[in-house]
């Protein structure tokens, strides 16, 4: 079966992140963030696959990754089938410029956002030996905040539309396709790739993934194979579509969902309640998924911003989020098993709910 989403679908529609976090995005870049280039050091993770997460629970009070540990670099592309920019940023591991077989993770954000947000879990995965490619979305991305301040509804309402869901898609492929042709590419292993989103972008993560929509008796080709696997952060459901598994149910790839129980998105013109989040999980295919649900938070705690969801909670779901993703990662491309058991063990008291799948733990 296909999905008949109405038209301005297609992004889980109208806004996914709530205006003010975006809104907070630049004053919540991390320092190292904030600069372009690379960064030299070393990291201690192989390159030929994901770390497992740190045997010692880390300090919750810091989320920020020592520049020494990753590179960053931004690349401003140009898709000219598309006259579209598609600008970039790339994490690496340090101190290993050269090594091939990286893991590559792909990254699209949230509306509103840009390649330098949720850097927390880019530099952390690059220190950890996968290389993150954080992919700006130039028609719903930090630009929807500039201009008028009274046309700002309209530009949001632009930017849910099915176009601009269709062309975040065509984007991360596009990203993907520049970097392996890049001076990059030698480094990335392409049997080991997967992708990830923070609320539209975990929209445009399950349309990569495999979702299934269809106009005028066509399912339209989104699904990327080669993604291997999938991390939903915030997931919004399709909005208008009251059952999202004729959408999902034919995804083949295993997916992580990461949610909290206050992970509400409202703002004018668009409510979707925490509950929509396990929906999306529930209605979701494939050979595998796991659920993390923190007790608590925000729909924005998963960005860079601080001090969203509890002052106190922020850092910790964060510093969880990253290693939850790093050991799904693990577990999906290497087949270990012990860095999810680890995790529970060590986050277990943040969460409302774990459900590993079968074989996860």
């Amino acid at each position: 079966m296909g999905a008949a989403l109405a038209l301005g679908a297609l992004g889980g529609c109208k806004l996914e992140t709530e205006t003010s976090a975006a809104l907070g995005e630049a004053k919540a870049l991390s320092p190292h963030d904030a600069a372009s280039g690379a960064s030299a050091g070393s990291a201690s993770a192989p390159a030929s696959a994901p770390a497992s997460a740190p045997a010692s629970a880390p300090a919750f009070a810091d989320v920020s990754v020592p520049s020494r540990l990753y590179q960053a670099h931004d690349l401003d592309w140009q898709d000219l089938m598309r006259q579209r920019a598609v600008p970039v940023r790339l994490y690496l591991p340090a101190g290993r410029a050269e090594a091939p077989g990286l893991p590559l993770l792909l990254f699209s954000h949230g509306l509103g956002g840009s390649r330098r947000g949720y850097s927390y879990l880019g530099a952390y995965l690059a220190s950890q030996g996968v290389a993150s490619l954080h992919v700006q979305h130039v028609g719903s991305d930090r630009g929807l905040w500039t201009g008028n301040p009274f046309s700002l509804v309209g530009r949001l309402q632009d930017a849910a539309k099915e176009s601009e869901a269709l062309n975040r898609v065509a984007d991360v492929r596009f990203a993907l396709d520049q970097l392996l042709a890049s001076e990059f590419g030698e480094r990335i292993d392409p049997q080991r790739i997967a992708a990830a989103g923070h609320s539209y972008g975990a929209n445009t993560t399950m349309l990569l993934a495999g979702a299934r929509v269809q106009r005028q008796g066509q399912v339209l080709p989104l699904l990327e194979p080669r993604i291997k696997a999938a991390i939903l952060i915030s997931a919004p459901p399709f909005y208008g579509e009251s059952d999202l598994a004729p959408i999902l149910q034919d995804v083949r790839i295993p997916s992580l969902h990461i949610t909290a129980t206050q992970d509400v998105i409202q703002v004018p013109g668009y409510y979707s309640a925490a509950e929509d989040r396990i929906k999306v999980f529930e209605a979701m295919g494939g050979p595998s998924k796991a659920l993390a649900v923190f007790e608590g938070g925000s729909h924005s705690i998963f960005t860079d911003r601080s001090g969203t969801g509890g002052v106190s909670l922020n850092p910790k779901v964060k510093v969880a989020t990253r290693e939850l993703s790093l050991a799904f990662l693990d577990h999906v491309f290497v087949g270990r098993k012990e860095g999810l058991s680890r995790w529970n063990e060590r986050y277990g008291a943040l969460l409302q709910r774990w459900q590993p799948a079968a074989g996860m733990a």
